[in-house]
Parts: structure tokens; sequence; C-alpha cells
């Protein structure tokens, strides 16, 4: 047995006898934290499909305003990269817990100041400068956030359990979605469908009201303890006085292979998510004209069935493997992907509610045991850089380029031209699951 195993096995016996108690409290830590950070993440690409384009592009018009405003969406993607490596170094080096209470007030305050930034129409071209830049530290946040949080879960997780126990983090996105939707709805609401007030403050509501929710993520952070595998290993390095290279450096030596398989395997996560999350809202009520409630009100809806996919595909991969439950999403995908369109561009109400819940159901199916694979690929002195790099690859892959693509191919080539984008991205995630070994018996 390696001497990282022992660690392992050392930190293993801990968890088993962690109390139900602080195995609750830390379900919840990982789930609160995930969803504040999401909500922030969310509310911006709500805004993006719903009031940016008018309010910080507002003389580009048409489809020039939605992709200079999905453009800012993107920004985050190719910050999550960076965030991955420097949060990852800390994670690995000082700890898991102290690496996600920075994440959150990194994100917290980001995602405050977006909803101060004055209009284009009062302070020019500075405007949609500051949201550039604030974009992109909201998006350097999220890249320390994800792996820490679900490193948090499956760490304590019981053996045999890690699929049960990392669904919580993993539903934090579809908890956010559903707050962000709502805040959204009643913001527009109670100030009325009109667009003035809405476009005036109206959309700054819900980006103000988040410092509220990062509070509440930081005193239940705060309460925690470090997972006994990273405590063990640190134990085990000062014992043997090891000497350690960095992360990302051991991380990219040992492991290529599996950061850029498991970034390919991600990929259609990220493409169905924020296609369903955000470029579909802007196509309900720009292109088919559906009210902003009703759409809002759909996401909400969507967002619950999302939850309910997590759930039960997290669980059966603790069953069959996470590989098998991931790959039929992606054979999902294939075919959804070509359907999606057409169904929408029906024109239903109906019709457009099914191809938004759809769309989360299919992701929902490999995003539940994507919190226990990562984790469990990579060795513990760099999981957290490890994981946290593949998942912002897959991030910057399936979740920056569709959505940024999309308004112009579907001009060009039709709404068909996206789901030909989709089906592609999907091949790339089946093949490179196919690649990945399963992971479901792997000791941590």
């Amino acid at each position: 047995m390696t001497t990282e195993s022992t660690a392992g096995a050392h930190a293993r016996e801990r968890v088993g006898r962690a109390s139900k108690a602080s195995l609750r409290r830390v379900a919840f830590a990982s789930c609160i934290g995930t969803t504040i950070e999401y909500y922030d993440f969310f509310i911006y690409g709500t805004a993006a499909a719903l009031v940016f384009p008018t309010v910080f592009f507002p003389a580009l018009g048409g489809t020039a305003s939605i992709v200079a405003s999905f453009a800012t969406f993107a920004v985050a993607f190719f910050a999550r990269p960076v965030g991955a490596m420097l949060f990852g170094y800390y994670g690995d080096r000082l700890g898991r817990k102290r690496t996600l209470v920075a994440t959150l007030l990194l994100m917290g305050v980001s995602t405050l100041l977006i909803g101060l930034i004055p209009s284009a129409a009062s302070i020019g071209v500075a405007a949609p400068i500051l949201l550039v830049l604030l974009r992109f530290a909201q998006g350097f946040a999220v890249g320390g956030e994800w792996a820490g949080a679900t490193l948090l879960a499956a760490e304590y997780a019981p053996p045999g359990k890690r699929g049960l126990f990392a669904i919580f983090p993993q539903l934090g996105p579809a908890f956010a979605f559903v707050l962000s939707c709502t805040t959204f709805l009643i913001t527009g609401t109670v100030l009325g469908d009109t667009n003035e007030a809405f476009l005036d403050y109206g959309w700054r509501i819900p980006f103000l009201f988040s410092t509220v929710l990062v509070g509440i993520g930081l005193y239940v952070r705060l309460a925690i303890e470090e997972t006994p595998v990273f405590r063990a290993n640190q134990t085990h390095a000062a014992q043997s006085g090891t000497a350690r290279s960095l992360p990302f450096v051991d991380a990219w030596r040992h492991q290529r292979t599996e950061i850029l398989l498991s970034a390919g395997a991600l990929a259609t996560v990220f493409s169905f998510f924020y296609m369903g999350t955000a470029y579909l809202i802007s196509y309900g009520t720009k292109a088919l004209g559906f009210s902003r409630p009703f759409v809002l009100a759909v996401g909400i809806g969507a967002a619950i069935v999302f939850a309910a996919a997590i759930i039960v595909s997290g669980l059966y991969s603790d069953r069959i493997g996470r590989r098998k439950v991931i790959m039929a999403s992606c054979a999902l995908a294939v075919v959804w992907a070509l359907a999606l369109f057409p169904l929408l561009d029906t024109r239903s109400p109906i019709a457009f509610a099914i191809g938004i819940g759809g769309t989360l159901i299919v992701m929902g199916v490999a995003y539940g045991p994507t919190g226990a694979l990562l984790p469990e690929l990579f060795q513990t002195r760099y999981r957290y850089t490890g994981a946290g790099l593949a998942y912002n690859l897959a991030g910057v892959l399936g979740g920056a380029i569709p959505p940024l693509l999309a308004a112009p191919l579907a001009d060009a080539f039709g709404s068909i031209a996206i789901g030909v984008l989709l089906v592609a991205l999907a091949v790339v995630s089946f093949v490179c699951t196919q690649r990945l070994v399963e992971t479901k018996d792997h000791a941590m």
C-alpha cells in the first residue's frame, strides 16, 4: 500500500466515525455554498438574456446586442480555469474549507458591484468595461468553488455512498436557478411588466439580494471542519518531510489524460445546462415572443425536474457506476439536440416548457454522478486542482462557446444549426467518457 493510500485509509476510518449530525452539516454546507455561487452566476445569465442588451449595449441593437451580452457571459468561462489553478493551489495546500470561504467572498463582492454599475446611457463605454471585469471576477471565483464543494462532500462520504453525498453540491445549480428565476419574476411582477422600471433599477435587486445569501453561506462554511482526508494527507506530508511541487504541475504531469478526457466528457453537461438556463430564456422572449413572467415560471419548473434528475442519477451511479450513467446522458443528448429547436419553433407554450425541461433533464442525468467522478479520479495531494481544472475546461468548451455561437448560427442557418452543434459536443462527450476508467469503487 502506498503512503498516500495509508493516509487515506486512516482518513476513511475517521469518516466512518463521523456523527450523522456532522455529515448533515457537511452536506448542507456543500449544497448551500454552490447554491449561492451559482445563484450569483445565473442571475447574470438571466440578466444577459433579458436586460443587458438594452442596458449596456443599446447602440448595437438586435442580434448584435444579444451576441455582445452573451460575450460578457462567456468571459467568465475563460476565467474559470485560471481560478481553478489558483484556488486549487490553496485548496490542496491550505485546505478545502478556507479556500471555499475565499471563493464565496469574491463571488459575493463581484455580484454586488455588478448590481451597482450605471447604465451605458449614464457613463458610456465604461459601463460594459466594468461589466466585463466583474464578470471575469465571478468566473474566477466559480473556478475554485465547484471542486472544493464536491471534495468537501466526497471526502466526507462513507464508503459506497459517494454518489449519494456528491449529490448535494450538484443540487446547488438547480436551487440557484429556481432562486434566480424567482427573484426576477417577483421583481418584474411588483414593478409591472413594462420595461422602464425593470430596466432602470428592477434588474439590480436580485444582484443586491445576493449579499444576504452570502452571509448565510459564510456562517455555514465557517462552522464546519476540514475534511479528514485532507488532514490525514497533510499530517503524512509533514511527518515524512516529502518535498512537494505545485499541485498544477503534479496534476498535469501525472494525470493530464484524465484532465483532458474529463473536460471532453463534461462538455455536453455545460452546453445543455447553459443553453437551457441562459440562451433558451433569451430565445423564448426574443424569438418566440413569450412574456418574461411565463418564461421565468417555466424556468422554475424546469429546475425542479432538473434537481430530480440529479438525485436519481447520482444514487444510481453508486449501483452501476459513473461512466454508464454519463454515457447514457450523452446518447440521449444526441437525439434531444436534433429534436429541441423544431419542437420550440412550433411556438407552443407547452412545447417551450417541454423543451427547457427536457434539456435540463438530459443534462441532470450526467451532472448527478459528476460530483463523485472527478474527485475519485485524482490523488489527494492535487485533487482540488485536478478536479477543478477538468471541470472548468469543460466549461470553456461547452458553456462559453454554444451560447456565444447560438444567435449567429440561428440567423445564418436556422435554429436547427444549434442542434447540430449540440450533437457534435454530445458525440465528443460520449467518446471521452467511454475512455475514462470506472471510479465508483476507488478509495480516496
